[in-house]
């Protein structure tokens, strides 16, 4: 029977089966979200999945979200492997994204092992690996590890406050630093 189809809790039937490949975990059992976060430590965008399939399939729509709060598109785009495609890389570079720091899936080219070395492409996945710092604490400080409202809008509020809770804490940081100064 596919995933899509199998009962995993019968007080939360939104709650899926996550394949992820990591180490130690055959399967989790949730919802993936989909964080866009901007510089700051901000996030600004985010989606709960229908489906826990692959990641790049929702680039597209980080994009023309960015355009549509900021004006324009992203200086750069840093994503992990998941969403690396030849697909991606194009349409961020149709969409006017100058620098894209999506590592290749698989063995790289030596052309593109190349780009993967320079200077801003590694300043840019460092970046996204602060992303993932970013999900960590959203977990476990904002309550997104475990979501404790019922029901698919309930989840969907829980996540919207959990987000909005952590941007309000990283502003006043930010506030507070530069006062400081």
């Amino acid at each position: 029977m596919p995933a899509k189809e199998k009962l995993v809790s019968l007080f939360e039937p939104q709650t899926q089966i996550i394949k992820r490949g990591k180490a130690g975990r055959e399967v989790e059992f949730g919802r993936k979200v989909w964080l866009d976060e901007v510089e700051g430590g901000i996030i600004s965008r985010y989606e709960v999945l229908a489906e826990p399939g692959q990641d790049y399939a929702y680039l597209e729509g980080s994009l023309a979200g960015h355009r549509e709060r900021f004006g324009k598109a992203p200086r750069l785009l840093a994503a992990d492997r998941g969403v690396s495609s030849p697909g991606n890389e194009a349409l961020a570079k149709e969409a006017g994204v100058k620098r894209v720091a999506i590592p290749y899936a698989g063995k790289a080219p030596p052309e593109r092992r190349k780009q993967e070395r320079e200077r801003w492409f590694v300043r840019g996945y460092r970046f996204r690996a602060g992303i993932e710092g970013r999900i960590s604490v959203l977990k476990r400080r904002y309550g997104l590890g475990r979501c404790l409202a019922h029901g698919e809008e309930g989840l969907g509020r829980w996540v919207g406050w959990g987000i909005v809770t952590a941007n309000l804490v990283q502003i006043a940081r930010s506030q507070a630093a530069g006062q400081a100064k």
